[in-house]
C-alpha cells in the first residue's frame, strides 16, 4: 500500500506548464514537450455498447425484470457478475480488469454520455467526437484541440496516431496525425532493395528545406513510416494479447519507445447488438467484452512503468435500452457506461449518479438517464492528466463547471 501511495504522490506532484488558451498559446515546459509526457488512449466502441450488461446493477431487481433472457446473473451464480462495491459488478469476460479495479486503477462511469436525444450512430458519435453536442458545424476535434495548444518538437513525428479506417472527427484539425487501418501496414509497399531505393529517393524529393504542404506532408509521413517500421518490427502477434487485438499492442511498443506519442485513438466495431446480444456466454456481447477485457489488461501489463503516465478511455456513442427486445438483443439508448484506466487514476469505484431502473427513472421510460454528460468526464481528462490548464474552448458551447468533477484523477 505504501508503494502504491509513493508511486501515486510522485504523479500527482508533476508540475503543470502555465500559459493563456489560444490567443496567448499554452507555453508547455520543454519537460512536458519531450518523451515522458502523458499519453491519452482513446477506444471507441463503435455501435452503441451495451453498458448495463459491462457494469451490471446486479442489486436493482429490474434489471432481471427487464432482461429476462440476456441479463448477467448474480454475484456468486453461475457465471455471475463480479461484484465491485456490493451494488454494481463486472460482466465476467471483463474479469481480467479486475485486478486494476482493486489497485484502483480503473474507475467505471454509469449513467453518463450526451445530453443530446439522438438515437443515430453517424449524429452520436460526431458529438462525442468534437465536443459540441448539436452543433455538426465544428470543423475541429476535441483531442485536435488538445493537440494544437502544444507545440511540436524534433521528437514529436508521431505525436497522434489512430488505427481506424477513416481520420475520427475527434483528431480533426490536426493535420499530422498518423490514421492507418493497421500501423504495420503503414509504410512503402514494397520488398527489399526497392523499399531502400524508393526511401531515399522520396526524401531528397521531399528535402529538409521543403517549405510547400506536400512536401512536409510527404516528409513527415517517410519519417512516420521509418518510426513505426523501427518500433514494431515484423512480429505481428503479441503474446498475452488476443489475436484480434493487436493494435493494442503495437500502442504499447510506440510508447515505450518514446517516440513522442501522445494520443492514441482505437476504433473497435461490432457493438451494435440488436439481435442475440447474449448474456455471458454466447451472443455478440460476450465475444467482443472478452475481447475488450483481455486486450485492455495486457496493455496495462506491457507497459510496466509507463503506465504510470497512460490514461486509458474507453467510451461509446450511447446507451442500448434497459428493456431487452423481442430478438434476444437491445436497441438504441441514451446513458452509458464509460471506462477509465491508468497509473494516475483514483479508481477502485463505480462513479456517477445512476438512478435505478424503475420506469419512472427511465427516460422517456426506456433508456438509462443520462446524469454525467461525457464532456466533464473528458475535461477532467484534459486538465488533469494532459495538463490543459482550461479546458474551456475545447468543447464550444458548453460551460463547463468544476463543481461537476469527478475526482477522476490524482
Amino acid at each position: 500500500m505504501s508503494a502504491l501511495l509513493s508511486r501515486r504522490s510522485l504523479l500527482g506532484g508533476v508540475g503543470c506548464g502555465a500559459a493563456a488558451w489560444l490567443d496567448t498559446r499554452l507555453a508547455f515546459s520543454a519537460e512536458q514537450a519531450s518523451a515522458g509526457a502523458p499519453v491519452l488512449l482513446c477506444v471507441f466502441l463503435r455501435g452503441a455498447a451495451d453498458g448495463l450488461n459491462m457494469v451490471v446493477p446486479h442489486a436493482d431487481p429490474e434489471y432481471y425484470r427487464l432482461r429476462r433472457s440476456i441479463a448477467v446473473p448474480r454475484p456468486g451464480e453461475p457465471r455471475g457478475a463480479i461484484d465491485l462495491d456490493g451494488r454494481f459488478g463486472l460482466h465476467p469476460r471483463l474479469g481480467p480488469l479486475k485486478a486494476a479495479f482493486d489497485a484502483k486503477e480503473l474507475a467505471l462511469i454509469h449513467a453518463v454520455g450526451s445530453p443530446h436525444v439522438t438515437r443515430s450512430h453517424f449524429e452520436a458519435q460526431d458529438y462525442m467526437q468534437t465536443g459540441a453536442v448539436g452543433d455538426r458545424s465544428v470543423a475541429r476535434g476535441w483531442l485536435a484541440g488538445y493537440l494544437s495548444t502544444r507545440p511540436a518538437t524534433d521528437a514529436s513525428t508521431l505525436r497522434a496516431v489512430a488505427v481506424s479506417a477513416l481520420s475520427p472527427l475527434a483528431l480533426r484539425g490536426y493535420r499530422d496525425a498518423l490514421v492507418a487501418d493497421n500501423l504495420r501496414d503503414f509504410r512503402l509497399n514494397v520488398g527489399g532493395g526497392l523499399e531502400t531505393a524508393l526511401t531515399d529517393g522520396f526524401r531528397r524529393l521531399y528535402g529538409a528545406d521543403a517549405s510547400r504542404a506536400a512536401e512536409r506532408a510527404g516528409r513527415r509521413a517517410l519519417d512516420a513510416s521509418q518510426i513505426v517500421k523501427r518500433v514494431l518490427g515484423r512480429r505481428r502477434n503479441v503474446a498475452g494479447y488476443p489475436r484480434d487485438a493487436q493494435d493494442f499492442a503495437d500502442v504499447a511498443k510506440l510508447i515505450k519507445a518514446d517516440v513522442g506519442l501522445e494520443a492514441a485513438w482505437l476504433d473497435l466495431g461490432g457493438w451494435d447488438t440488436h439481435r442475440q446480444q447474449g448474456s455471458t456466454d454466447g451472443g455478440e456481447l460476450p465475444r467482443q467484452l472478452d475481447r475488450l477485457g483481455q486486450a485492455l489488461a495486457a496493455f496495462r501489463a506491457d507497459l510496466g512503468p509507463s503506465f504510470e503516465r497512460v490514461l486509458v478511455l474507453v467510451m461509446s456513442e450511447f446507451g442500448r435500452t434497459a428493456r431487452e427486445n423481442g430478438t434476444g438483443g437491445t436497441d438504441h439508448g441514451h446513458g452509458n457506461v464509460m471506462l477509465v484506466l491508468g497509473g494516475g487514476v483514483q479508481g477502485g469505484r463505480v462513479l456517477g449518479d445512476f438512478p435505478g431502473l424503475a420506469s419512472e427513472q427511465l427516460f422517456e421510460g426506456r433508456d438509462v438517464p443520462v446524469t454525467t454528460d461525457f464532456r466533464d468526464v473528458l475535461a477532467e481528462i484534459c486538465e488533469r492528466h494532459l495538463r490543459v490548464p482550461d479546458a474551456s474552448s475545447l468543447f464550444p458551447g458548453f460551460e463547463l463547471d468544476r463543481q461537476r468533477r469527478l475526482g477522476l484523477l490524482i
